[in-house]
């Protein structure tokens, strides 16, 4: 009998993973999963890591079917890379507010106001702004690629700015920037950080570089989620308070049974920790759903998709 047409309704968490399993067996289809997905999604991924990881892997897999378990530029940037697969993700309206301060005819625009300089954009971009962009970055690889260009070259960087501002940082640059963020990393509240780290004097302060300059300041590490979580694996302390999409505490706990990881207070809400509500919107029952039904579809107008390529394409040969 064919069970993939029925609702399965009344499947509790179990059920659920039983049948993606199943699905996925019947599909060749592959589960991949941003590190701030829920803790049962990333539970049952084929593959987890962040934006830079999730570009490669997509690149190299030989599925027929790619469920993208994150965001929507996610899956854009999945299905530029891997045009003739189909690619789902569980909730359509899984958005980013990052990309959403970019919008493409502005951005388009702004470019055109500076024809002297290079292009590099974050990969939190719909295709429309990537394919305005010569180089596309992630938070892991920015710096790499960044020093990779002349020191006398002029750069537009967009669109998250605290990126942006923190590269020009370290790199001795002047960027021009786009003033982008991301509404999660955008609102750490540094007086109650350095409030719990008066509570716990040995947690070691782990900082995305989304994150606001003076955070940046007193972290003992600013890096990307993958390089957060190696730096906690590597280092010798116990405990950690960790500035980033609470998330990745899950992969975190997991790799580092035995220490403490302590989610970051936020400025502006009533809550232990910062979560992005668009990354939280998708669940197990939606992967079930997504790979039952074969949507929500993403696709690509193949003009866009044909420009943006190379920029993503740049972006893996720098790295």
């Amino acid at each position: 009998m064919d069970t993939s047409a029925n609702n399965f309704s009344d499947l509790n968490d179990e059920g659920l993973k039983r049948e993606i399993a199943r699905l996925k067996r019947e599909k060749n289809a592959l589960i991949m999963a941003h590190y701030y997905q829920r803790d049962e999604i990333q539970e049952i991924a084929d593959f987890i890591g962040d934006s830079l990881a999730l570009a490669r892997q997509a690149a190299l897999t030989d599925a027929d079917v790619i469920v993208m378990c994150g965001v929507h530029f996610m899956g854009e940037t999945a299905k530029i890379l891997c045009p003739d697969k189909v690619v789902i993700v569980p909730d359509i309206n899984a958005g980013c507010s990052l990309a959403d301060s970019c919008p493409p005819d502005e951005f388009e625009k702004f470019v055109s106001q500076h024809p002297d300089h290079t292009v590099v954009s974050y990969v939190n971009t719909s295709a429309a702004v990537k394919a305005n962009t010569d180089i596309v970055v992630t938070s892991g690889n920015a710096r790499k690629v960044i020093d990779s260009l002349p020191a006398d070259e002029k750069i537009i960087f967009g669109p998250d700015h605290n990126l942006g501002e923190y590269i020009n940082s370290v790199t001795g640059r002047n960027m021009l920037l786009w003033n982008g963020a991301c509404h999660v990393h955008d609102r750490f509240s540094v007086e109650k950080i350095i409030a719990l780290k008066k509570e716990h004097p040995e947690a070691k302060i782990l900082v995305h570089p989304e994150c606001r300059r003076p955070l940046q300041l007193i972290a003992d590490k600013v890096g990307s989620t993958a390089a957060l979580l190696e730096y906690a694996a590597s280092d010798p302390a116990q405990e950690f308070i960790v500035v980033t999409e609470s998330g990745i505490l899950f992969e975190m706990q997991r790799k580092c049974p035995g220490k403490t990881f302590i989610p970051a207070p936020a400025d502006d809400i009533e809550c232990a920790c910062n979560q992005c509500e668009y990354m939280k919107l998708n669940t197990l029952r939606k992967v079930y759903e997504a790979l039952r039904d074969g949507k929500p579809e993403i696709n690509v107008d193949p003009e866009i998709a044909a420009r943006a390529v190379k920029s993503i394409n740049r972006m893996l040969e720098l790295s």
